[in-house]
């Protein structure tokens, strides 16, 4: 550029020049009050010296030309404007030719495209400005243009924020701002409202024209009772627009340190993630809650978590899923969420899926551990389960007769291990059951559906109920293989329904209301089972008592509102009551019938069920709340209660209430153990501005029964258009549930812009918009 211009400049002097830079020169404006020839390669202008190119611009107090180097010296008020970017300093050295050059006592605004939204995120949120833009604003004792959009700055910094007090900033000894690409900073200092608050020998910071930059992620610093001061650090690699991965590191002054890393993808019509972690952790002491201390062996434990779904040929669908770690203490330590810190379950498996013509296909391989304490666990899954259905179709081209049918070929897991001793109760079943159904739909108020079904099963392991197992305490299983063969009969009808619509034009709610009385009778009758007794019992479908039958009976309450949304009016469900119990004739049943959340907790045989009240309120699209009890008909005393709703107020408050309660039955077993009962209460929060500018979340979940808060957590954000800042707190006291009983955690963490950012592995800062 400038070398075009002294072309210009020449011309204006009167100088020789061809006939191919007069024609150049027409394309530029020149204007100073003092222009002067030193020399034959020597000019220098003064007095308000302004160039101008297209959407370039320089202007000084003074410059001078020496065409022989293609170098040109300017001094005082320096500035050079190229469409949005600006440089102003004190003096400037630059080359004419290669329009590369020196500015000193420099500062600079230089503007990069928005990240585009394509692709998937890495392992953090992209903050967003309010801008189609952002600013960059620099400075530094020497500014070196050493390439188009590249500078190299010493002793100085840079910031997303162009107000006049920046509220933060990064300075370092060596800056390298390559514009649309990255920066890179050695010996760099942090900090807000000119207050150093971290430093770091090395950064990385992606200034790239992308969503998904590779670069050094902010890092989050915590505090905790037990792992004493943690800073949490990230590196984001975009591999491509469908890969990338998140390199994490975690330093615990008090309990070691942790590395891992997270993969995710998009592949044509799948996608996945895979995280892994490694705790590598040192003998520790902490406080207890009520007193004392505590302590921590050392250790190396490890975690992985992830999944996978991906669309296969020959319309079949894979999926993979994988949620294990090896010790549970570490689990349970570590997590900030409360329902990973209780965790007790660790698995994997995957499944493969497909359907043609009514046929469907599905291949299951998978494992589940549950943990009792740290020493004893049952480990259940199937190891594979593969099955074959035909589903319901009519049975010829016209009839009203619809068939179907489903096998299962599956080993089924099953594993207790107390104290490094373990015992196997796995066997493989194979089953095959054909059904024909027959639905009588001639009256729309009442309706019945009746089908027959048989059943044959085949277990190649059984049960000797002469034989009881002395650490099971249950019939001892054998190598005896047993079929099992019978019939089903089941009619279920529903009605007669009554029904009642009024019209309510007046009303602010709703144009019209339904109400619908639907009673319903369910009747199951089951053919003899030989050796019932010796069916080891693994699932549903081994807990089917024989020659016995069940009435299930009850009443749906249901109301329906026709209310207008937008232009148009709709008919929505919003309250729904259902009353439920069963009769069996065979008592034995109520302790196999799943329909009931209670069963199988250790009630006695009864020939009824208890009874289920089940209420779902959604009055509105920003309120709905659930009630579900279970009356014990024996004792006509409730078992269990809970009861939970949520509410969104305008999109700037959500929040989540839960109640729940176990009953103290007296002479009903699973019931009459004062140390089985429980009684919480749950509840959580979350406020924010409509634009996420200011925004908290807080939860608590407390155990009424033992007048203990198990856990109170606490976030708090501020989002500004170039930086943000958030801080989480976290207490909880698990007592003798947890491995650990008891820790305080404290987290921040700061957002700059165009700077990814993420959560650390432990859950800590999740659900904070940056």
């Amino acid at each position: 550029m400038f070398r075009t211009l002294l072309v210009l400049v020449v011309c204006t002097l009167g100088l020789s020049a061809t006939t191919a830079a007069q024609q150049a020169a027409s394309n530029y404006k020149v204007s100073a009050k003092v222009q002067e020839r030193i020399s034959e390669t020597h000019l220098k202008f003064t007095g308000g010296v302004e160039f101008e190119q297209g959407d370039t611009t320089l202007f000084a107090d003074e410059v001078e030309f020496f065409t022989d180097q293609d170098r040109a010296i300017a001094r005082g008020n320096v500035a050079i404007s190229q469409g949005r970017n600006r440089i102003a300093s004190d003096r400037a050295d630059f080359n004419t030719r290669t329009r590369l050059g020196t500015f000193y006592n420099a500062t600079g605004i230089a503007s990069i495209q928005q990240p585009r939204q394509s692709g998937p995120v890495g392992g953090f949120v992209a903050p967003q400005s309010g801008s189609p833009e952002h600013d960059v604003y620099f400075f530094g004792e020497q500014v070196e243009k050493i390439g188009p959009k590249k500078y190299r700055i010493t002793n100085g910094g840079f910031s997303t924020c162009v107000q006049p007090t920046p509220r933060w900033e990064l300075s370092a000894d060596t800056v390298v701002l390559n514009i649309d690409h990255y920066t890179l900073l050695r010996q760099a200092t942090f900090k807000v409202k000119g207050v150093p608050l971290l430093y770091t020998p090395f950064i990385y910071y992606p200034t790239k024209e992308d969503n998904r930059a590779t670069g050094i992620l902010l890092p989050t610093y915590g505090a905790s009772t037990i792992r004493g001061q943690t800073l949490h650090t990230a590196f984001f690699w975009a591999i491509n627009r469908s890969h990338d991965a998140t390199l994490l590191y975690d330093w615990f002054s008090k309990a070691g340190q942790g590395t891992g890393g997270e993969y995710r993808y998009v592949l044509g019509r799948g996608d996945g993630n895979l995280t892994a972690y490694t705790l590598n952790q040192k003998q520790t002491s902490y406080e207890l809650a009520g007193g004392g201390t505590g302590s921590l062996p050392a250790s190396h434990t490890y975690e992985i978590r992830g999944n996978s779904n991906q669309l296969l040929p020959f319309n079949m669908r894979a999926r993979g899923q994988v949620n294990y770690f090896s010790s549970i203490e570490t689990v349970q330590t570590f997590s900030s969420n409360i329902y990973d810190a209780s965790r007790s379950q660790r698995s994997f498996g995957g499944n493969v899926v497909g359907s043609w013509r009514g046929y469907t296909l599905n291949g299951t391989f998978d494992r589940n551990e549950n943990f009792y304490d740290t020493t004893s666990s049952v480990v259940s899954g199937s190891t594979p389960r593969i099955t074959f259905n035909r589903t319901e179709r009519p049975l010829t081209a016209n009839s009203p007769v619809f068939f179907s049918m489903g096998t299962e070929v599956v080993h089924l897991l099953r594993q207790r291990n107390v104290n490094e001793q373990s015992d196997d109760s796995g066997l493989g079943r194979t089953d095959i059951s054909p059904q024909i159904r027959y639905p009588f739909k001639r009256w729309p108020f009442f309706t019945v559906s009746s089908s027959l079904a048989w059943r044959n099963t085949f277990y190649t392991r059984s049960q000797d109920p002469s034989i009881t197992d002395p650490d099971t305490h249950l019939p001892l299983i054998v190598e005896d293989d047993l079929r099992r063969q019978y019939f089903t009969m089941q009619a279920n009808v529903l009605g007669p329904v009554f029904l009642k619509v009024w019209d309510t034009p007046g009303s602010g709610y709703a144009e019209r209301f339904k109400h619908m009385v639907e009673p319903f009778l369910n009747i199951t009758r089951t053919s003899p089972i030989d050796d019932f007794s010796r069916i080891v019992q693994t699932d549903g479908v081994d807990g089917v008592v024989g020659n016995a039958t069940s009435y299930t009976y009850g009443l749906n309450n249901r109301f329906y509102a026709k209310r207008k949304l937008g232009a148009t009016s709709q008919a929505q469900e919003i309250v729904n009551v259902a009353i439920t119990q069963s009769y069996y004739s065979d008592e034995r049943q109520a302790q196999y019938d799943r329909q009931y959340a209670t069963t199988g907790e250790g009630a006695p045989p009864n020939h009824y069920s208890p009874v289920s009240l089940s209420v779902r309120a959604t009055p509105s699209v920003n309120f709905n709340a659930t009630f579900r009890a279970e009356f014990d008909s024996k004792h006509r005393e409730l078992r269990t209660m809970n009861v939970q709703g949520t509410h969104n107020w305008t999109g700037r408050i959500q929040s989540t209430v839960g109640w729940s309660q176990r009953y103290f039955i007296q002479g009903l077993p699973g019931f009459n153990d004062p140390g089985s009962l429980d009684h919480y209460l749950n509840a959580s929060t979350n406020a924010r501005t409509l634009d996420n500018r200011f925004g908290t979340n807080y939860s608590f979940n407390y155990n009424i029964l033992r007048s203990a808060l198990l856990q109170q957590r606490i976030q708090a954000f501020y989002n500004a258009q170039c930086c943000g800042l958030a801080f989480e707190y976290q207490r909880f006291n698990f007592g003798t549930s947890s491995a650990v009983p008891s820790d305080r955690r404290f987290f921040i963490s700061f957002t700059l812009a165009g700077l990814g950012n993420f959560s650390p592995f432990s859950g800590a800062m999740s659900g904070v918009p940056r």
